[in-house]
C-alpha cells in the first residue's frame, strides 16, 4: 500500500533536481576566476519517453541521449564546448545570477505546493478543521 500517491513522488524528484542545480550553479559561481573551470549544468532525462518506453531520436550531436540507460532522472553534465574568457574558463556570472534567481523561485514554488498537500493532509486528519 502506498502512503502518498505520485504527486508526492513527482514534487520529491523535482525538489531533487532544483537542488542538484542550486549546486551546480553555486559550485560556478564560486569558481567565476578559477583557470581553465568548465562550467556544469543539472539536465533533466525525458522521464515519460522512459516510462513510455518511447525512444526519442537524436538529430543533432549537441541534443541529449536518451538510450543510455541511466536511471537517474536527472544528471550533471559539464559544458565543454566553450571559453569565455582568456583563462579557458566558460562561465558567464550574469547567466549564473539569472539561472540561480530562477531556479531559486522555481524551488520555493515547489516547497509551496509540497507544503500545502501535507497542510490538506493534516485538514483530513484532523476531520476538515
Amino acid at each position: 500500500m502506498k502512503l502518498f500517491n505520485d504527486t508526492f513522488t513527482t514534487l520529491e524528484s523535482s525538489l531533487n533536481h532544483s537542488s542538484k542545480k542550486n549546486q551546480a550553479i553555486s559550485e560556478n559561481i564560486a569558481n567565476v576566476d578559477t583557470p581553465g573551470y568548465k562550467a556544469k549544468d543539472v539536465v533533466f532525462k525525458n522521464v515519460l519517453s522512459e516510462e513510455m518506453g518511447v525512444s526519442a531520436k537524436r538529430t543533432n550531436e549537441r541534443h541529449l541521449n536518451f538510450g543510455n540507460g541511466q536511471s537517474t532522472t536527472h544528471q550533471t553534465v559539464r559544458k565543454e564546448g566553450t571559453t569565455y574568457n582568456h583563462n579557458g574558463n566558460n562561465v558567464d556570472i550574469d547567466k549564473e545570477m539569472n539561472d540561480l534567481a530562477k531556479n531559486q523561485i522555481q524551488y520555493q514554488a515547489l516547497v509551496d505546493r509540497i507544503s500545502g498537500k501535507f497542510n490538506s493532509l493534516k485538514s483530513v486528519i484532523r476531520g476538515g478543521n
